[in-house]
């Protein structure tokens, strides 16, 4: 299974014109080492058609958390697919150089090439702008076009947790306001963990 979604992935680099077909090999190698595997075969046939970005990279995180490469959650799966796709990706004098190339040509279609090639890259991930929740609401200046960005989700708190020493972690209900609406609680955490465990004299 693993073998074929790393062939998807490199076939994908290939089609979207990040890595040449003379760079296929070299991909999956690339993408192999990044997995910590040392093997590969071949599968003798990819799906038809090509399944999107999205779909391939979920299947490699999936196997990635079952096989104990990454912890779960969002920060760990994205770091890896950043590492993934980012194996892919050309130098970033290559970019440079492809970008003045059009940008002389037309500043406009260079942009466009830009914006077209960070989502190929999955640095501007489609899939997850597509779930933007967005409306359109009238104020006394004009129509206010509001979103909410799901694109770049929050971290985890646990892993904001894992990676303080010394930290706890304490997840309310409420909003913004928890620490005033919901005092009671929140105000002994605080102060024990100030005190660390002491007792109020």
């Amino acid at each position: 299974m693993i073998d074929t979604c790393l062939a998807e992935l490199a076939d994908y680099g290939v089609r979207t014109g990040l890595i040449e077909e003379t760079d296929r090999t070299w991909a999956v190698n690339r993408l192999l080492e990044a997995l910590g595997l040392s093997a590969f075969t071949a599968p003798e046939a990819l799906p038809q058609p090509p399944r999107p970005l999205e779909d391939i990279l979920r299947d490699i995180l999936d196997w990635a958390e079952a096989n104990g490469c990454i912890e779960g959650g969002v920060v760990s799966r994205d770091l890896l697919d950043t590492e993934l796709m980012g194996r892919l990706t050309p130098r970033p004098s290559q970019v440079l150089s492809a970008f003045r190339e059009r940008y002389a040509q037309s500043p406009e279609s260079a942009t466009d090439w830009y914006y077209r090639f960070s989502q190929d890259t999955d640095y501007i991930r489609r899939y997850r702008i597509a779930r933007d929740v967005k409306w359109v609401t009238p104020t006394e200046f004009g129509d206010l076009d509001i979103t909410i960005n799901l694109s770049k989700p929050e971290k985890d708190p646990r892993a904001i947790a894992a990676a303080i020493p010394d930290s706890r972690l304490a997840i309310l209900p409420g909003d913004h306001f928890v620490a005033r609406r919901n005092w009671q609680t929140f105000n002994p955490l605080v102060l024990d963990f100030l005190l660390d465990g002491a007792q109020i004299p």
